[in-house]
């Protein structure tokens, strides 16, 4: 499994906690766009499509 950035897994795990882009940008001092940017690289890197295979693919990682 291709590593994630240590931003990249942070967002991620704010997401499957079920925030939204606007509340992880807030909480991270960044843009939303910035915060979709890095959800979307943790994606390609987990071969993830949805959200839901994000959220699974983190809860499997821990």
């Amino acid at each position: 499994m291709p590593a994630l950035t240590l931003r990249e897994r942070e967002v991620a795990d704010a997401v499957a906690r079920g925030l939204t882009s606007k509340q992880i940008a807030r909480a991270f001092g960044v843009s939303p766009r910035t915060v979709e940017k890095h959800r979307e690289n943790a994606m390609r890197k987990l071969g993830a499509i949805s959200l839901s295979q994000l959220i699974q693919a983190v809860w499997e990682m821990g």
